[in-house]
């Protein structure tokens, strides 16, 4: 259809001021909102770093706290004595309780001491259910026993364990000899924990291949208790240790002239 002389399609026509307003406030109106959304994602994202940030060091405080306080009525078995009698002083009965503790660690040290426990210990034993649960019970307390005699983790070390480049810590719990026909060998009974503390496998291993870290059984627990993340970044071994490696090596030269 031919269009009149004179006359100009839609798209030929100038545009006017209403038109340049409505877009210019379109476009920047678009901008306005992307902005919000921009200025509200990084508001939400720092918000929810400080506050993982606090709860990453709140929860060891509270976790410290609350297991301090759980002890602490744990231990305090004085105050329901005190509060029959109608003595209320606050801490009192934890003071009794440490003291009382105290004065069983010195009075087990003696002959006569040592001589009622390992009585009671005995009886105890006798009991069909409650020997098994007092065997297991002074396993674990032994196994951090400041006496190195009771003590059932003698010492921190670290074998190559499961394949040659990998290692694994452990704590020896005795020590052994290997009779045979050619020479006696000294082996090491050396307990690797896996899930938990007391729960793991034993290795009877060399003397000469295990490796012995500078680290107390207190921090070979904490080790293992927090799951290597209290490892220390720098391990270094004992001056024993170095001079069996030192021996090792030179005696692996000499096979090898």
């Amino acid at each position: 259809m031919a269009m009149p002389i004179g006359s100009k399609r839609d798209d030929d026509m100038p545009s006017t001021p209403s038109s340049h307003h409505d877009s210019d406030f379109k476009r920047s109106s678009s901008h306005l909102r992307s902005g919000r959304e921009a200025f509200g994602k990084v508001i939400r994202s720092w918000a929810s770093k400080k506050f993982m940030t606090g709860c990453v060091i709140l929860l060891p405080i509270a976790i410290t706290f609350y297991t301090t306080w759980w002890l602490i009525q744990f231990v305090d078995f004085f105050s329901p004595i005190y509060f029959h009698i109608g003595i209320n002083i606050f801490g009192l009965g934890f003071a009794t309780s440490i003291s009382f503790i105290f004065l069983v660690g010195v009075f087990m040290s003696y002959w006569l001491g040592a001589s009622i426990l390992r009585l009671g210990e005995w009886l105890i034993k006798q009991m069909p259910f409650i020997g098994h649960i007092y065997n297991a019970s002074k396993q674990i307390s032994s196994a951090i026993s400041p006496d190195q005699k009771t003590q059932a983790f003698k010492e921190v070390v670290i074998i190559r364990h499961p394949r040659l480049g990998e290692y694994a810590i452990g704590f020896i719990t005795s020590t052994l000899v290997l009779q045979s026909y050619s020479a006696d060998e000294e082996l090491c009974c050396v307990f690797i924990p896996t899930n938990h503390l007391f729960v793991g496998d034993i290795f009877l291993v060399s003397s000469k291949d295990v490796i012995r870290p500078n680290l107390s059984v207190r921090e070979g627990i904490e080790i293992v208790v927090s799951g290597g993340m209290s490892m220390p970044q720098i391990l270094s071994i004992t001056q024993r240790e170095n001079t069996q490696l030192n021996r090792s090596q030179s005696s692996r030269s000499r096979g090898q002239i």
